[in-house]
Parts: C-alpha cells; structure tokens; sequence
C-alpha cells in the first residue's frame, strides 16, 4: 500500500439544481480526499487546511469519477502487440469459427503477450474491473487460459478480474465438458456457454450441463447468446426456468441477448420481470450492426445492464478502442439520452452501478469509507463526460496512480 496521502481539489458533485424552466444542472465544488491504506478515509472542503506535515498530490480540479468495469471481454483473441492484420469475411457464424480455430495454434504461444497490451489499454481508458471470456476449446486445451492468467495475476495490483471459461467451438462437442472441468480447476472462476440452439443444437442440454457444471464449482454463469428471434427468446426463458430450479439467484447472466429486443414489447416485460426477479444480468456491447436488447426497459424493471467492449483488433473486427464509456455514449445516442439527469445516469452502465449522485440529486459518491478507486477528467460534470468522452488524465485503484498521471 501507498503511504497515505490527500489528493488535493478535486472536483466532486454535490447535487442539481432546476432552473425557473425546470431543466436540470449539476452542482459541484471542489474537495482534498484523504486515501488511507486504499480507501478514502476523509473528505473534506478545499477550504480545509491540511496539516504540513502530510503528504499532498494535486488533483488539479479535475472531476473525479468512479472507475469503470470492463464486463466483456476476450483477451486471449485480440492482435494487439502482433503487425496489422484485417480479418477474413465470414458468411456465419460457423464459418468464423472454422476462421478461428485455423490460427488458434498460431496465436496460443502469444497470448500473455497480446493480454497485456489489451489491459495496459483498457487500464488507459479507466478500466479497473475486467470479466474476460477465454476459449476452452478442442483445438488448443488450455493454452489461452494459461497466458491470460499470467498476464493478469501480472496486473493484480491494478485491477480485480473475473475468468470465464468459454466454450467457444460448442459445449456439446467431444472432450470439451471435461476440458471446461480442467479449466475451473485451474483458475477460470465462472461457467460459459454459447448457442445452446444454433451452436450445440440443443437448447435443453446446452443449458443444463452449463448449469451442472456451475454447481459442481460454485461458479457464477454468463453465457454468450446471439440466437435470435424466438429461438433466442425462448433460450432465455429456459435459462431462466433453470437458474429459478437451482436457485442460483444473482449468479447468471445472458450477454449479448440480442433476441430480447426482436420480440414483442409485452414479452420483452415479462422476461424483463422475471430476469428481475432471479436477479439475472444481461452484458451488452452496444454494437450498431445487431438489434440491441430493450436495456431501457429492463433498467426500469430492476435488471443489472453492464457493457463491454467484447474482442476487438482480432479475427473476428478490426474496430474498437476498449474504452466502455465510448459505449455508454453510443447507448446514450441511440437512447436519446440528451438532457443532464439522463446523461450523468447512464455512467452506471460503465461502472457497474456506482453513479456520483443519485436521480434525487443526493450524494452517492465518494463517501469516507469508499476504496480509493477514481477517474480522473477534464469535465464539469458526470453528463458532459458521457457526452464528450474526454481523457482519462489520471486512474487511481486503491489510491495507487494506475495509468496516466498527476
């Protein structure tokens, strides 16, 4: 741990304030955090005069965030740190998977290498949280699952992470339910899946191994699903009908779930209500090619929406930056999220729910007691930095300058 220190006036939001036309402003004021042994364990006024004798850096006014969760992602596949090569056109998904496993070999010995610059990225972006997916497959056991946990056991001072072991060429296929047992012993902490209809042909099945293997490890489950239509929604609903018989409320979650947004508006509430209930998340990466899940709705029925940037400079797209709170702009256009309570809200979405104030305008965060985990930003308040995405200046992680600088 770093000695203790204040950080110095920074800005800090402390509530709205409606103007005669009733439209919204955010109020803020500047303040000294003193971080103790990674948690902020004072905040004071910048009227306050801090003893001489303690050690002080300067946050120079810049509006403090919370830092943000990176919630999908796929280190093991990216190009980055490798030269420059575009992806090969794939006319489905089968076929990008036979893409795939043809430079799965090539690509293994690397993937330490290649994990670290995508974190070093995502870090710069003020990424301090990481849920990796990483393939478990036929073709190379577990070879990505070993390079990825190196390379961030290597960033363990800087960022927490979870592993999920991925089945990424089907679940169902020969050897891979035992490969996926050999990767939960070996350090993947969560169960995937992947198109239990248009993968492993076997929606029922598909699901229910993901689940038995969840039990044997007491692993949470987040299962990638890009079936659409009714098959999709029926793949939720199923998942659902066997996460409530397992009782494994608050454990599973559904990424991409893009068919929830193909079916009709009181279906989309019902599931919403009953994902609400199980306490099941839905992980989305915003993208502009497919037909989003109904994250509005599902927000104002209670269920945890989280975004991730997913694999990017990789076989699969050339695009991306890893930055989540580019995404949650992209959310905030797509949405038409214009006016400054909606704008400062939707920061919930990159840091996993944690948002400077509440929708009542009371103070949510910092407060003394808090892990010193902050974002640091030339902006004026939390809507102008989902607006205008500025750079990160500074990440702290339990009070620790993790990337960029002060």
């Amino acid at each position: 741990m770093t000695a203790p220190f204040w950080l110095t006036n920074v800005r800090l939001e402390t509530g709205y304030r409606q103007d005669e036309k009733g439209v919204y402003e955010t109020k803020t004021e500047l303040f000294h955090l003193k971080i103790e042994e990674g948690k902020i364990v004072e905040k004071k006024s910048n009227n306050y005069v801090i003893p001489q004798w303690e050690k002080t850096i300067e946050g120079k006014g810049f509006l403090a965030l919370p830092t943000f969760k990176e919630m999908h992602n796929h280190l093991d596949k990216t190009y980055l740190s490798l030269d420059w090569k575009a992806p090969i056109p794939a006319k489905n998904l089968e076929e990008r998977l036979r893409l795939e496993a043809m430079e799965l070999e090539e690509l293994a010995p690397t993937a330490k290498q290649r994990a670290s610059a995508m974190i070093e990225l995502l870090l710069s972006h003020g990424l301090t949280h990481i849920r990796t997916h990483v393939n478990i497959d036929p073709y190379i056991g577990l070879k990505n699952l070993e390079g990825i946990k190196a390379a961030l056991e290597d960033y363990s001072d800087k960022l927490t992470y979870e592993i999920v072991a991925f089945p990424q060429h089907g679940l169902l296929r020969e050897n891979v339910i035992p490969l996926m047992k050999e990767a939960m012993r070996s350090g993947a902490q969560l169960v995937g899946g992947l198109d239990p209809a248009g993968i492993d042909s076997n929606i029922e099945k598909s699901l229910y191994e993901v689940m038995n293997l969840a039990t044997e490890f007491d692993a949470d489950i987040d299962i990638h699903l890009h079936d659409g239509g009714h098959v999709g929604f029926y793949t939720v609903d199923k998942f659902a009908e066997i996460v409530e018989d397992a009782k494994w409320y608050n454990r599973a979650a559904v990424s991409h779930a893009f068919s929830l947004g193909e079916v009709p508006v009181p279906q989309q509430e019902e599931i919403a209500d009953k994902l609400s209930k199980l306490g099941m998340s839905i992980m989305s990466t915003i993208p502009i090619t497919r037909t989003l899940p109904p994250i509005d709705l599902l927000d104002r029925k209670g269920v945890n929406v989280y975004l991730g940037c997913d694999g990017f400079y990789d076989s699969w797209g050339p695009y991306g930056t890893g930055d989540v709170l580019e995404k949650v702009t992209r959310y905030g256009e797509l949405y038409r999220k214009s006016d400054e309570r909606s704008l400062a809200q939707s920061l919930k979405f990159a840091t996993g729910g944690p948002t400077p104030l509440t929708k009542e305008g009371e103070v949510a965060w910092p407060i003394e007691g808090d892990e010193a985990n902050l974002i640091l930003v030339h902006a004026s308040c939390s809507a102008e930095a989902v607006a205008r995405t500025p750079k990160r200046e500074a990440v702290i992680f339990k009070g620790k300058v993790v990337s960029g600088q002060l």
